[in-house]
């Protein structure tokens, strides 16, 4: 790609490697069953929000430029933790099983909690602009 710098997409690989090793770490730690929620993927994808959400405002409205930190926290760690992808096969697992309440539930709470996550840490790297 001409004018891309390597080192940024290097940022960005590293950042990904670590998110995706995170998550994987999670995912074999906690099993889930058939039919069950899938608790790996909503907590790494909700903390995943809340990561994307402070690194951003804090990133962009905190701290000088830097054309490093935004990909390698926001691109690599967060796009590596997070998984739509992954919830999305665990909603049609859970459709499959008969499970259609604990798909529509953790749907709608992978959702909102996520959009709440991003709230919250943007509230507090902005309040505690304030308060310095």
């Amino acid at each position: 790609m001409p004018g891309r710098d390597p080192r940024e997409l290097a940022a960005i690989f590293a950042g990904g490697a670590v998110g995706a090793l995170l998550r994987a770490a999670l995912g074999t730690w906690v099993p889930v069953q058939d039919g069950g929620w899938p608790w790996p993927t909503f907590v790494v994808n909700v903390v995943a929000a809340f990561l994307l959400g402070y690194f951003t405002t804090r990133l962009l409205e905190r701290l000088p430029a830097s054309n490093y930190r935004r990909p390698f926290l926001g691109t690599g760690i967060c796009g590596g933790l997070s998984t739509f992808s992954t919830m999305q096969v665990e909603v049609v697992r859970l459709v499959e099983a008969g499970a259609w309440q604990v798909a529509v539930g953790y749907t709608v709470a992978s959702v909102g909690c996520g959009l709440l996550a991003i709230h919250l840490a943007t509230s507090m790297v902005r309040r505690a602009g304030v308060l310095r």
